[in-house]
């Protein structure tokens, strides 16, 4: 029963890096990522798992004779914010996950 110790160490290390894993995750959706669009008219807030949180929108930006550039602003910071907070992520996941196919881990 040689080998049963070394499947004790390998479930020992599944088990660390399944914490380490919980732990990087948990850090990631608490954090807050911003981005701005339109010289900082219009800012988005998302958290770590691209869920937005906040947008802030300058009066001045609101013009009702040309919403089409407001939403081209809005959406603009929105995708910026969920972007660098992916790249975060996969950053602090990425030696944790390097060659792990993860469920709900979108380009890991």
């Amino acid at each position: 029963m040689k080998g049963m110790g070394n499947l004790g160490n390998l479930m020992k290390q599944a088990k660390k890096l399944q914490e380490e894993l919980e732990k990087k995750q948990a850090e990631i959706a608490a954090m807050k990522v911003e981005a701005s669009s339109g010289g900082g008219m219009v800012k988005a807030t998302v958290n770590g798992r691209g869920e937005l949180l906040n947008l802030l929108i300058e009066r001045e930006v609101v013009d009702p004779d040309d919403v089409e550039m407001l939403i081209d602003l809005l959406i603009a910071a929105v995708q910026e914010a969920q972007k660098n907070a992916q790249a975060i992520s996969q950053e602090k996941l990425g030696p944790l996950t390097q060659g792990m196919k993860l469920p709900g881990m979108p380009g890991l």
